[in-house]
């Protein structure tokens, strides 16, 4: 079997989207002075879908969502050449091809969730070629379903979010995650609503339920050492991405410091860079993405990694891709599941774009094990919604 054409196309939402709300969601623009959107940069209406074909037929399906058009041309212009011709089950060496040859300017960012989109095609290709499902190649069935948090809940009305927390648990949901809205420069005012909506949450899901809090890089190492004491009553499972990304030593000054877990992940790459993290005992949970990580070959890496050094991996967003890891390891006890909505920060974007991605039972799903590959296909049911960039 050997690669014969590598397809890039950016799918370009231009359907309707939810329209952007003050306080919802601190996140990294916080900190500055510009008037707005905050999350705009942080919202992404474009994703990139690869497929990578094979001289016997077969195509595997991969995906990229950040800055999609970019990540276009870098598949298009570095990586196609690189993989033409080879065999999708060399799939170590074409990670590391792909890898090396782009070191000097990639490593991390968009190139390495360039990298990340080809390699879950090779994965998904090669789950293809023998009929079995991408989980089944990596380790097999670990648990008997897989756990998902519903994750939404950004900052909005108290009586909204009570509300949205309600359908939660009639849902079956045993955990979830919410979003703060405030931070640094909003002063003790934005503390107190902060608090206030920690509270109006936890009034409704009681004691028995996993409440996961994301700041989304909108704090500082200040901020979050003046407000973690405040939070710890609520007993949350988690306070995700507290500082930006970079800030290693902050997350394991912070982790240091609490009872509340600190986790982070989401905007770190490969094997080397959670190395860092785990070294550091920065963090006490791992939210990895497989489509900006390096792909499946790192990411079943970093789970190893992980294993050893004794902290959960919880990727983040659901999406099949992070799902098959989750089932076929131990040291992911759980998976995140962004709940089917309206075009909003582009999360929901996967389900308009892909077929195939299984629906939470009473807080649970499973994988069927007699679906190939990643089990993904591309909808036709909202084509007409997207600008498609060949």
């Amino acid at each position: 079997m050997k690669i014969t054409n590598v397809r890039a196309r950016v799918f370009e939402w231009k359907g309707h989207t939810v329209p952007p709300q003050p306080h919802f969601c601190s996140n990294a623009m916080d900190l500055l002075w510009d008037k707005g959107d905050s999350m705009g940069t942080f919202r992404f209406h474009g994703w990139t879908v690869v497929e990578v074909e094979t001289d016997d037929g077969l195509v595997g399906i991969g995906n990229v969502a950040l800055a999609p058009r970019i990540a276009k041309t870098i598949i298009d212009q570095y990586l196609t050449p690189l993989v033409l011709g080879h065999d999708p089950f060399d799939y170590e060496y074409l990670w590391q091809r792909m890898y090396r040859s782009t070191h000097a300017w990639g490593r991390k960012g968009v190139a390495m969730a360039a990298i990340s989109a080809i390699d879950i095609a090779l994965w998904d290709l090669m789950g293809k070629a023998t009929g079995r499902p991408v989980f089944k190649l990596l380790g097999g069935r670990t648990k008997e379903k897989i756990p998902c948090y519903a994750s939404k809940l950004y900052r909005t009305d108290l009586g909204e979010m009570q509300a949205e927390a309600q359908r939660y648990l009639d849902q079956g949901f045993t955990s979830m995650k919410m979003r703060f809205g405030y931070g640094p420069k909003d002063g003790p005012e934005g503390m107190r609503k902060n608090l206030d909506s920690v509270a109006a949450v936890r009034e409704v899901i009681g004691p028995d339920v996993d409440l996961m809090l994301e700041c989304y890089m909108g704090w500082n190492l200040e901020y979050a050492k003046r407000m973690l004491p405040k939070l710890e009553r609520f007993e949350p499972r988690w306070l995700e991405e507290p500082v930006l990304a970079d800030d290693i030593d902050g997350y394991a000054e912070l982790n240091r410091l609490t009872s509340i877990p600190i986790s982070g992940g989401e905007h770190e790459f490969t094997s080397h860079g959670f190395r860092q993290l785990l070294d550091k005992r920065a963090v006490s949970v791992i939210q990895y993405d497989t489509n900006r990580v390096g792909g499946i070959t790192a990411a079943h890496k970093i789970n190893a990694l992980a294993e050893v050094y004794g902290v959960p991996v919880i990727p983040h967003a659901g999406q099949m891709h992070n799902y098959h890891l989750t089932m076929s390891t131990l040291a992911s006890p759980m998976s995140e599941y962004f709940p089917v909505h309206e075009v909003e920060v582009g999360n929901e974007l996967f389900y308009y774009i892909f077929e195939g991605d299984p629906t939470p039972e009473n807080g649970f799903i499973d994988l069927d094990e007699h679906k190939p590959g990643l089990g993904l296909s591309l909808s036709q049911r909202y084509l007409d919604q997207f600008n498609i960039v060949e």
